[in-house]
Order: C-alpha cells, then sequence, then structure tokens
C-alpha cells in the first residue's frame, strides 16, 4: 500500500476507507463483524479511517477497534492507525454556535473515538452568507493547541475561503474535496491554493456514488427518482458534464483500462485521481471486507501515459462542472443544493 508523509510523523495510507456506509442510515450494522473488518484493512495496510460526527455510530465502531487494537495488537500497530472525522455544525446552528458547544462536540467525539487526541479534525460549514467560520475555525485550533486535537483540516470549502484562513493565521492541514474525472473542479483553483499553503487534498466521490463502474457500463439511462440520495447527486453531476452518452463513452475508455491491467472500471477511476498532482489519497466507501482486493488495487495499479490519454481523448468533449469546489451544492434552491440534509448533527446526537 501507497503511504503519504502528510506531515513529521504523520503518515496515511493513500487510499483511505470510507465508513459512511457503517452508518445505521445504510440498514442494519453487525459492530462485531464491522471492527472485524476494520482489522482486516488496516493488516492489508490500508490504515487511514474517515469518519464523521454525523455519521450515526460510525466514530463508535471505530473507537471500538482502536481500542482492541491496542490491546490485541500493541502500541505500535495502534499508533500506525490514522481516524479522520469531521466537525458538521447544523445549518441552523452557524449563527449562535459558541465556543463551548465546538469543544462539546470534540469531546463527544474523542470520547467515542476512545481516544485523548484526535488526529484530524475536518471542519465543514454550509453557509459562507453566515460569516463566522474563521471565527470557530480559530476555536479548533485554540483545541489544536490545547492538545485535543492533533491536526485541523476542511471539508469542502472552496479556494477564496481556504485562502482567507490561512490569511488569518489558520492554514488548513488538509481539505477533503469530491473529486472525480467527472468533477474536476478543485483543479480550477483549489489545487493551486494547496500547493501554496501545504494543504493535503484528500478526495472522496472518485467512483461519483457508484457510478464510474461496471454495473452501469451499456445501462440504459436511469429514470428518476433514483434509488438514494447519493446517486441523485452524482447523476447531477453526470448531467453537468454532457450527459450519459458521454458518461458511457468514458466508462468504455476505462473499461479498456481496466481489461489491460485485469482489474474493474472504479479501480481505474480511483487510481486515475490518486494519480494527479497534488492529491494525497484518495477516500473509498466499503460496508465490509468484499470490497478490500478492489480497494488494494488502486494503490497497486501501474496507471500509464497511454491510459491517461484515453481518458482525456474522452473527456475533451465534456463540460467542466461550473464554479469552485462545492460551490453548486451550496445554492439551497438549486438542483444539487436542494437534495442535502442540513441537519444531521441533530440525528447524530
Amino acid at each position: 500500500m501507497q503511504t503519504a508523509d502528510l506531515a513529521p510523523g504523520y503518515r496515511i495510507s493513500r487510499v483511505i476507507r470510507g465508513n459512511w456506509q457503517l452508518a445505521g442510515g445504510h440498514g442494519a450494522v453487525d459492530r462485531e463483524a464491522a471492527v472485524a473488518d476494520l482489522f482486516a484493512f488496516a493488516d492489508a495496510g490500508i490504515t487511514t479511517f474517515d469518519c464523521a460526527d454525523i455519521y450515526t455510530g460510525v466514530e463508535e465502531i471505530i473507537g471500538l477497534f482502536r481500542e482492541r487494537t491496542l490491546a490485541e495488537r500493541g502500541a505500535q500497530a495502534a499508533d500506525a492507525i490514522r481516524v479522520h472525522t469531521k466537525f458538521v455544525p447544523d445549518l441552523d446552528a452557524l449563527g449562535t454556535i459558541t465556543r463551548v458547544d465546538v469543544e462539546a462536540a470534540i469531546d463527544t467525539s474523542l470520547k467515542r473515538l476512545r481516544t485523548e487526541r484526535l488526529d484530524l479534525v475536518q471542519f465543514h460549514w454550509w453557509d459562507y452568507a453566515v460569516p463566522r467560520y474563521v471565527e470557530v475555525a480559530g476555536w479548533l485550533d485554540e483545541l489544536r493547541r490545547a492538545g485535543k486535537i492533533a491536526h485541523v483540516g476542511g471539508t469542502n470549502f472552496d479556494t477564496p475561503r481556504a485562502a482567507e484562513l490561512r490569511a488569518a493565521g489558520l492554514p488548513l492541514f488538509s481539505m477533503q474535496v469530491q473529486y472525480s474525472l467527472l468533477d474536476r473542479r478543485p483543479e480550477r483553483k483549489l489545487l493551486a491554493e494547496a500547493a501554496s499553503s501545504g494543504m493535503a487534498i484528500l478526495c472522496y466521490g472518485t467512483v461519483a456514488g457508484g457510478f464510474l463502474s461496471d454495473k452501469w457500463l451499456g445501462v440504459p439511462e436511469p429514470r428518476e427518482p433514483l434509488e438514494n440520495r447519493s446517486l441523485t447527486k452524482y447523476k447531477l453531476i453526470i448531467d453537468e458534464v454532457g450527459g450519459w452518452e458521454l458518461f458511457q463513452a468514458l466508462l468504455s475508455a476505462l473499461r479498456g483500462i481496466a481489461d489491460r491491467r485485469g482489474t474493474d472500471i472504479a479501480t481505474v477511476a480511483s487510481r486515475a485521481v490518486l494519480e494527479r498532482p497534488g492529491v494525497s489519497a484518495v477516500i473509498v466507501g466499503a460496508r465490509n471486507r468484499a470490497h478490500l482486493p478492489a480497494n488494494l488495487a488502486i494503490s497497486d495499479m501501474l496507471f500509464t501515459a497511454e491510459d491517461a490519454a484515453a481518458i482525456d481523448a474522452v473527456l475533451a468533449d465534456a463540460n467542466p462542472v461550473p464554479g469552485d469546489v462545492y460551490e453548486l451544492e451550496r445554492d439551497r434552491t438549486g438542483r444539487h443544493g436542494s437534495i442535502m440534509k442540513y441537519g444531521l448533527n441533530k440525528t447524530a446526537a
């Protein structure tokens, strides 16, 4: 498994296991089986795990895994595990949130994750029209200096706000963004900001909610409504870049690469993003260890100039997704923003 050193003493696997699928809203979760799966991933070299305060029950599962890692595998194995969580205050709390509220949320994550210090807290802010994100980020940084957090990063901040936080003396350690062959908005400005500030880029959505997979090759365009919000979200991105015909052309190109490598479309799609300059890691969802071989293949795959050219030949006809990172999703009256859920901390409490 490829690794990346984001700071002295802070090494992550370049494939990060996303754990939102372990949230209760995705179906019943067997906690013991989930912990066993986390051990399988760590033993295979995927030692970095992504979660959030709004993923119901997930921090608790990972906390149990970390505690057992220390007890059963020892301090060296436990120290190799990195857990990236998030702080996502609800939309209706942005105007009134206090430092006490922020520390209480961090203390809750500490308790759930059974640790004295959070490795990385990724901060999300729903509405820039409530201009308190610099103040709240400052409180998170105070908690970092107090020893409760090792690193403070961001989630879905656009380039001007990332630069604003840096100018305020609050440089973000990392930024988690949606980035795929279909959605290349980070390339517009954010990657340059990251390069100038030393901010790591951690990418979700590399398989577009599952659309960039063999399952959808040669399939007629699905009718709406789609079966879940994730598919709806990424189908909108497909529409933005040029529609179903162009999407099928991309899948065909990815299938050709996969055939030459003995792998699958999703692996190629994630590897293609991992190859992009400035990308530190990709975050891939996995409900259980059945996905482990494919996830490991993302790191192992040899990606060539020929592969990149085949992809670029299709994407030359694509429309760029407009705006900066997460800009479309912030328009709560638009197609992209109207499907978002803005109050998940109430249900995750």
